[in-house]
């Protein structure tokens, strides 16, 4: 029995061989095996099998069949160096049987290779690519993707991390796409932190080492003036009223002896033709005059006749000659931003506190490559300034200008407040009479609202008298509410209103109010007219046993701040303007 079980084993294996070979050409099949096959087969005589001679014919074909796969699927290396089929044949023949048992051989060096080169390459093909976190430290600098494995994902495709600060010191950090720009990011900060969106929030660039910041004009892309920031850097959130001013009163800003065409023209030039001549890429328009210019890699201060042009920053070597060869070139308007010097006389000792400078983009944290100029006032400044940014950008600060005035035509048609269906349903009532009566006359029902609001001041006023001992009595709040709004900042200095209305833009009617240091119970109202920051005190007055506040002495006499400022927003009064534009900080 268990000879028949080994039979038909070697049988069945018999056949896997066969099977096997015939797959093959028959020069691979050895005559060792196709005698086992002849032996085996129906029509031989012989009853009895030679099982060790049919096991050690079956070890030679498996052998023989093993080594001609083996040589015509993958060439063998000998020694290091590729080795042909015959020549591998013959060697097998020639080495000894335990030689030829062994049947772990190496493949070429050259296939693995190429194996190695495709499987990467389909890899890589199959992979978006990486955002670059860290430019600068890649090469080129200014790539944006990393290629494919050579850093981990850390950031979604297009999307950077931004930190911004507000007045108060308090950052907060946004995720921004690449090509985001500064209208963008101000548009979504004023809608995160609920601010009133009048169109005068900018980004400012701020660099406290150097003491140098400027406004970013709206379509600056934020991520690629990240880039010319150094870790100290950062940037703020916070008003300019006077981003856009020029295009109001272009005459306020450009001087008649500063700009040259005017002069030529005897000063009869329009508004619109100047700005229109500062547009306008095909004109010469030029602005001139005296500036202290700070020597390079010196403390020292020069006093030069200077020309601003757009094709550069000049000064002139011969008094006021024009002529080119008296002309040296200062600065480059192309690859440079003009700021505003915070710390002029501190850090530079500047001649004057009218400081600005032209910064190269290239340049980061170097003192030396900047060039430092100062005006002799704040008008000459500003003129010098707002040349430089229509030489730079020219058209798109114009159209920076029209897009909210744009975007304020399309939403005038829906200006009217959308009401709910509670507010519907309210009508206005009238309770003077026996019996109450519905107001249909919305003329009549404003006048009896606002005879309700005067007949209520008076009842304050008398119970004031009396005396209330509600602690949430109008007449308690009066003396506080005002500390709520957003232009009231408590205890400031003198000094720290200029800056910060120097910062918001010296516009006409930018105003603050903040206590008085001098006087306990009065206040302060700090305003900018024609660029000169002036102060108007706020003093208490009594009549008939209750206090007012006056700013003419008695004249005009308000119950609170807030009444005072409602006022003056509406009349201008004693002041030499009306109240515009509050100064206002916020955090973050």
């Amino acid at each position: 029995m268990l000879l028949a079980l080994l039979l038909y084993w070697l049988l069945s294996q018999q056949d896997n061989v066969e099977r096997a070979a015939n797959h093959r050409q028959a020069d691979l099949i050895g005559p060792s095996f196709q005698q086992s096959t002849n032996r085996n087969s129906p029509s031989h005589q012989e009853d009895d099998v030679d099982l060790e001679a049919l096991v050690n014919d079956m070890n030679s074909s498996f052998e023989s069949l093993y080594t001609s796969v083996q040589t015509e699927s993958t060439p063998l290396l000998l020694n290091g160096q590729p080795h042909r089929p015959a020549a591998c044949h013959t060697h097998a023949q020639a080495t000894s049987p335990h030689q030829r048992l062994q049947r772990s051989q190496p493949m070429h060096i050259l296939a693995v290779r190429r194996l190695q080169e495709e499987e990467q390459q389909y890899r890589t093909s199959s992979l978006p690519a990486i955002p670059n976190p860290f430019p600068e430290l890649c090469s080129p600098a200014s790539s944006p993707t990393l290629s494919s494995g050579s850093l981990p994902q850390c950031q979604p495709s297009g999307k950077y991390i931004i930190k911004i600060f507000s007045e108060d010191g308090m950052g907060k950090v946004v995720e921004i796409p690449a090509d985001m720009t500064a209208r963008d990011l101000c548009q979504f900060l004023v809608y995160k932190n609920h601010c009133v969106d009048d169109n005068s929030w900018a980004l400012v660039e701020h660099h406290p080492a150097l003491g140098l910041e400027r406004c970013l004009e709206d379509h600056e892309l934020v991520v690629q003036v990240q880039t010319s920031m150094t870790s100290e850097s950062k940037f703020l959130f916070r008003k300019n009223y006077a981003k856009y001013e020029f295009f109001k009163n272009p005459l306020n800003f450009f001087p008649e002896q500063m700009v040259a065409w005017c002069q030529e023209a005897n000063g009869t030039i329009p508004p619109s033709q100047l700005l229109q001549n500062f547009l306008n890429s095909s004109s010469c328009p030029e602005i001139q005059g005296y500036l202290y210019v700070k020597e390079m890699g010196r403390k020292s201060w020069k006093k030069l006749y200077v020309f601003l042009r757009r094709s550069g920053l000049y000064f002139s070597t011969k008094g006021t000659s024009k002529e080119p060869r008296h002309l040296q070139l200062l600065a480059d308007l192309d690859d440079s931003n003009v700021f505003t010097v915070i710390t002029g006389r501190k850090l530079h000792n500047a001649p004057t506190d009218f400081e600005f400078c032209i910064k190269p983009n290239k340049v980061r944290n170097e003192v030396k490559e900047l060039r430092m100029l100062c005006a002799e006032d704040e008008q000459s400044r500003t003129c010098w300034m707002t040349a430089f940014r229509l030489f730079k950008y020219g058209i798109l600060l114009y159209q920076n200008y029209k897009i909210p005035q744009q975007r304020k035509t399309l939403l005038s048609h829906f200006s009217a407040p959308v009401r709910s269906v509670s507010e519907n349903s309210l009508v206005a009532m009238d309770f003077s009479g026996r019996i109450g009566r519905v107001i249909d006359n919305p003329v009549e029902a404003q006048s009896a609202a606002m005879e309700e609001g005067h007949a209520w001041r008076k009842r304050s006023q008398r119970m004031n008298i009396l005396g209330s001992p509600s602690p949430l009595h109008p007449s308690s709040l009066s003396g506080v509410i005002h500390r709520t709004q957003l232009w009231f900042h408590g205890r400031i200095s003198r000094e720290e209103s200029h800056k910060m209305i120097h910062q918001q833009g010296r516009v006409d009617g930018m105003f603050l109010l903040r206590d008085s240091q001098s006087n306990p119970k009065a206040f302060v109202l700090t305003l900018c007219h024609h660029q000169k920051i002036k102060h108007f005190q706020i003093l208490p007055c009594e009549e008939d046993g209750q206090m007012f506040l006056s700013l003419d002495d008695g004249a005009t006499k308000f119950t609170d701040l807030i009444q005072l400022v409602e006022f003056y927003t509406l009349n201008r009064g004693v002041l030499p303007c009306k109240l515009k534009h509050p100064c206002t900080t916020v955090a973050l």
